[in-house]
């Protein structure tokens, strides 16, 4: 274990093996750090935190902190949860939940970029990517392996599904589905092929999922029509997971755009 002398380290603070923690870092009461994890210089990790194994968390960042919401009251507790092997940037703002017991929920393997802000009551799943300066506000989640670029806004309780991708500057109101591809204007321009050939998806089941995401968005049908259409063939996992996300929306689903190529393609 290393912990330089300028660090302020709760005694009621638990630490695992080969712990790291930077010059004038501050760890609070009731946290926990798996092992081999590294804390930069200036950070705080707030109680009631816990940060899984070989998490690495740079200069400025504020893991665990109490929520901007007026509904937080003095004393309450609630929870941050951080899988392993998460890297938390420089200056990244993470909150608490403002209701007793409830979670703020990070998973493994993510990455999250300078300036970026998770809000209170906040689901990302594991293998997420969001870039600089991106802002999940209050109980947004996001799917396993959605990639977010830059200067992203997203309003509260919107959900972003598994393996999608969102380009930069979008605002978000409502709901993304998975593997869908949503560039700079707002709308969902087809699947995001990239990010499933990655993902290791073969061809069958990205042909699949281009069938869905073509009948829902690009094909004319209202939503229930599209979505018997998409049923008609034979189920992949994948596809149930787009029909069942869209089922489930409270906040609407992002539009097509009625430019896009796919609709002009087989």
């Amino acid at each position: 274990m290393n912990i330089h002398p300028s660090a302020i380290v709760s005694p009621g603070a638990e630490l695992g093996k080969n712990v790291q923690i930077g010059p004038y870092s501050i760890i609070e009461d009731n946290v926990r750090i798996g092992d081999d994890c590294v804390i930069d210089a200036h950070v705080k990790v707030a109680r009631y935190t816990t940060l899984g194994s070989g998490c690495r968390v740079y200069y400025g960042a504020l893991v665990g902190e109490e929520p901007q919401d007026h509904r937080f009251k003095k004393g309450l507790v609630s929870y941050t949860d951080i899988g392993d092997n998460t890297v938390i940037r420089e200056y990244v703002t993470i909150h608490r939940p403002p209701f007793e017991e409830k979670k703020t929920i990070i998973g493994s393997h993510v990455l999250l970029m300078s300036f970026v802000h998770v809000a209170h009551d906040v689901i990302i799943a594991d293998h997420v990517t969001i870039a600089n300066q991106t802002a999940l506000t209050g109980h947004v989640e996001i799917g396993q392996g959605a990639v977010l670029s830059g200067y992203i806004k997203i309003h509260q309780f919107c959900r972003i599904g598994a393996l999608s991708m969102v380009g930069a500057g979008n605002v978000l109101v409502q709901d993304l589905p998975p593997y869908c591809l949503m560039e700079k204007n707002g709308y969902v321009v087809g699947p995001n092929t990239i990010g499933l050939r990655r993902a290791g998806l073969d061809s069958e089941q990205r042909r699949a999922i281009r069938r869905a995401v073509k009948l829902f968005f690009f094909s004319g049908l209202n939503s229930k029509n599209a979505i018997t259409e998409i049923l008609a063939e034979p189920e992949t996992p994948e596809v149930r997971g787009f029909v069942d996300f869209i089922a489930t929306t409270t906040r609407g689903i992002i539009s097509g755009n009625p430019n896009s190529i796919i609709r002009k393609q087989p």
